[in-house]
C-alpha cells in the first residue's frame, strides 16, 4: 500500500448537525499529521464535476457550532452509473487525492464500496445522519441534536395539548427507522409512539388512548415518518374515525429537526470520528466506518455497518408503555 499523501473529504446525503464539526476534526488533524486535505464541493456530483479546493487550519475556523455542511450535500445520479465514477476518479487523481473521508449514511457508503471495487480508493466513513440507523455505532453525528430539538418541540405542544384537552399527533423524521420517534416519546412523557421497525395496527393505538382516558384528558402520540400504517395525518383521521368524540390535531416537525447549532455529544462524537478517520487511513485502513461503542472508537466494514440493520431498543419500547400509564 502507498502511503497517503492528500486527503480529500466530503459529505453526501441528507445533511446532519455535527458534520461541520467533523470537517473541522479531518482538517485539523490531516495538518497536525503533516498531510494535505481539500474539500470536496457537494458530495459525490461534486467529485464528478472537479469542484475540489485545498483546505488550511483556518479555513475551518467557526463552523464547529454551525449546522448543516460547509461543503455542502448533494445525491448525485451520475455516480450512480460506471461512466460517473470514472470520471470522479480522473478528477481526484487531476487533484492528487489519494485517500478520502465520507460523511453520510448508509448511501454514501454503498457509493464508498462500490468506487472501491472498482477504483480501489482506500475511504473510511464517518455515520452522519440524524436517523442513527448505522450499525458499528451507538450514536451517529446528527442524532442527538435531532431528537433534543423533537423533545422540545414536543414539549411545547403538550403545553398547548393539556391546555385545550386535546389529543396531538406529532410527525418526527425517520422513512425508515423510529431512533428519533422512541427516543423523543421517551424523554417527552408521550403517551404512544408509532415506528417503522415494529408492526402496530391504529385499533392498538385507539385501546391504549381510550384506556389513559380514564385519567389523562390530554396525549401525545408520536409518529415516525416511516410508519406502515401511513404518516401521522393518516393515522389521526383514522383515530377520529373511531374516536369523533377526541380533539385531535396534527404537527408535522419535517426538516427542522436537520437544522441549528449541534449539541455537545454531536459536537465531540464528530471531533472524535475525524480524527479517527484521519489516523486510519494513515495506519492503512480503509473501506470501513469509524463509530463509537462503549465510549471507544471502533471500525465497521462499509458491508456490516449498512448491511447489519441496527435493533430498536426493546426495553425503550417497554419502558413507554410503562411510563405511559
Amino acid at each position: 500500500m502507498n502511503p497517503v499523501r492528500h486527503i480529500g473529504v466530503f459529505t453526501s446525503g441528507g445533511d446532519a448537525p455535527g458534520m461541520n464539526a467533523a470537517v473541522r476534526a479531518v482538517v485539523r488533524a490531516c495538518h497536525y499529521h503533516g498531510v494535505q486535505v481539500s474539500g470536496i464541493m457537494g458530495g459525490y456530483d461534486g467529485m464528478i464535476k472537479g469542484e475540489i479546493r485545498p483546505l488550511g487550519i483556518r479555513d475551518v475556523s467557526g463552523i464547529i457550532q454551525r449546522g448543516g455542511t460547509m461543503l455542502r450535500s448533494a445525491r448525485s445520479a451520475r455516480f450512480m452509473t460506471v461512466e460517473g465514477r470514472q470520471e470522479a476518479k480522473r478528477q481526484l487523481d487531476h487533484a492528487g487525492i489519494d485517500a478520502l473521508v465520507a460523511i453520510g449514511g448508509d448511501g454514501t457508503f454503498t457509493g464508498s464500496e462500490v468506487f472501491r471495487t472498482e477504483h480501489g480508493v482506500p475511504t473510511i466513513g464517518l455515520p452522519g445522519t440524524i436517523d442513527n440507523d448505522l450499525s458499528g455505532t451507538d450514536l451517529t453525528i446528527g442524532f442527538d441534536t435531532a431528537v433534543n430539538i423533537a423533545m422540545e418541540a414536543i414539549d411545547r405542544i403538550r403545553d398547548t395539548a393539556s391546555s385545550h384537552d386535546r389529543t396531538f399527533f406529532v410527525e418526527v423524521m425517520g422513512r425508515d427507522a423510529g431512533f428519533i420517534a422512541l427516543h423523543s416519546a421517551v424523554a417527552s412523557g408521550a403517551e404512544y409512539v408509532m415506528v417503522p421497525e415494529r408492526e402496530q395496527h391504529v385499533a392498538e393505538l385507539v385501546q391504549a388512548l381510550q384506556q389513559q382516558s380514564a385519567t389523562k384528558s390530554s396525549s401525545i402520540v408520536v409518529v415516525a415518518e416511516g410508519d406502515e400504517e401511513g404518516g401521522a395525518f393518516a393515522i389521526a383521521r383514522q383515530v377520529k374515525e373511531q374516536c369523533p368524540g377526541r380533539d385531535i390535531r396534527v404537527t408535522i416537525l419535517g426538516h427542522v429537526q436537520r437544522g441549528g447549532s449541534p449539541t455537545v455529544t454531536d459536537r465531540i462524537l464528530a471531533s472524535r470520528l475525524g480524527i479517527a478517520a484521519v489516523e486510519a487511513l494513515l495506519a492503512g485502513e480503509r473501506d470501513q466506518m469509524a463509530g463509537v461503542v462503549n465510549g471507544e472508537v471502533l471500525l465497521t466494514p462499509f458491508k456490516e455497518a449498512i448491511g447489519k440493520r441496527k435493533e430498536l431498543g426493546g426495553e425503550l419500547m417497554r419502558a413507554l408503555s410503562i411510563l405511559a400509564i
